[in-house]
């Protein structure tokens, strides 16, 4: 058997197959026929692999409560090994519906309604919302842009903020959504020695760990024994391979003191056995997946450097992020001198567009847009030539 499904110019037609991206423009308040490059899923088939599993398994006709034994763990661990020199233990694996899950479930396990949650600014906005919801507060070492062209960590804002606020849990984004940041062992040892100075659990959200363009991705647990004790890692196949919709991430807690309040918490909400498939997916994706996820990333790369080139040479006003990690890129529109508002409306009405705009990953994404690549070549064209006359027109 071979790979099949390794044409990412490929145009799918995802309209009228319930999705998320497609199909709901109006319940968001979105014009019909605005293209969609928002929500971080890919207009790319995955692995033929995975496809022809989940077939088989439909086929067996039975859907009753499953689980997954030692293999499983093997499979996934081996594909840290492979991809991030990293060797989990199988005790420390805890699976859950999603990252976004754990997120909610770590700021109940670690910390009381009332307390400060330290997150960094502009960052995936679930984060904002699971500690809010959760009746805790939010504080933020807010990120800043360098010369450079690529966001950075003031380390001793950091260091105020967990003293001064009493910091119990920091929720760290490597690589860092949506700035496009991938951390290096030194920023985040440094990091790292912090919170175990204060004693902060951190969170860290690596879902995008299998999207590095430049640099090394490093697991936070790895760098030094001791942050083991405080790490909470967040890892899925859905970004690499496609698979929101499989609602299954694999959670690794190596402090048996963490992992117990942990699973107390899953338990407090009813969480127990994970859907079939998705269990099935994802360890399909990790054993067979291989030829797939390499071919998939040298076309995202490509994307990527398509972008940067049009965005220098056809958009005066606008600036692309020195991008390093993630499939979802951010562009600066403040050259442009449209406010907040008017880049919304001409992005939307205008350009029929349907990107995520920068405000909802807080005040410091103003201004900025957020664009997924992952998406054949000529739909990226397209997009890019839509931002262009419509930034054009508004200037005349």
């Amino acid at each position: 058997m071979a790979e099949r499904n390794l044409d990412f110019d490929q145009i799918i037609e995802r309209k009228n197959t319930r999705s998320l991206k497609y199909d709901f423009a109006a319940s968001y308040g979105m014009p019909e026929d605005v293209l969609p490059l928002w929500v971080a899923d890919m207009d790319f088939k995955t692995s033929s692999y995975i496809e022809d599993a989940l077939v088989e398994r439909v086929r067996e006709g039975i859907f009753g409560y499953s689980e997954v034994q030692t293999p499983y763990f093997e499979i996934v661990r081996d594909w840290m090994v492979k991809h991030h020199d990293w060797r989990p233990e199988e005790s420390w694996l805890v699976k859950t519906p999603g990252v976004v899950t754990a997120l909610a479930m770590a700021v109940k396990a670690y910390t009381e309604p009332g307390d400060a949650v330290l997150i960094q600014l502009p960052v995936y906005y679930p984060f904002s919302e699971v500690i809010e919801d959760n009746g805790r507060r939010v504080v933020s070492n807010t990120l800043y842009r360098g010369e450079d062209n690529r966001y950075h960590i003031d380390f001793e804002d950091f260091e105020k903020k967990v003293v001064e606020n009493q910091i119990k849990l920091f929720f760290l984004c490597n690589p860092h959504n949506p700035v496009g940041r991938v951390w290096t062992e030194e920023e985040l040892i440094r990091l790292g020695d912090i919170c175990v100075a204060h004693g902060v659990i951190v969170v860290s959200d690596e879902i995008h760990h299998d999207f590095i363009f430049r640099g090394r991705h490093s697991v936070f647990a790895n760098l030094k024994k001791e942050y083991e004790d405080i790490s909470i890692i967040c890892t899925s196949p859905s970004k690499t391979f496609n698979l929101a919709t499989m609602v299954m991430s694999n959670i690794f807690i190596p402090s048996r003191d963490l992992r117990k309040r942990f699973r107390k918490q899953l338990d407090a909400a009813g969480i127990s056995q994970l859907g079939v498939m998705g269990l099935i997916a994802c360890e399909t994706a990790y054993g067979k997946g291989e030829e797939w996820y390499l071919a998939m990333l040298e076309y995202v790369r490509g994307n990527i450097g398509f972008v940067k080139s049009y965005v220098e040479e056809k958009l005066p006003g606008v600036t692309m992020t020195e991008h390093e990690g993630t499939y979802l890129v951010w562009l600066d529109f403040a050259g442009t001198g449209l406010s907040v508002e008017e880049l919304d409306d001409l992005m939307i009405h205008k350009a029929k567009l349907w990107l995520d705009s920068g405000k909802i990953f807080g005040d410091s994404g103003r201004g900025f847009q957020r664009i997924n690549v992952t998406c054949p070549r000529s739909v990226l064209q397209d997009a890019m030539d839509r931002i262009r006359t419509a930034l054009t027109d508004a200037e005349g």
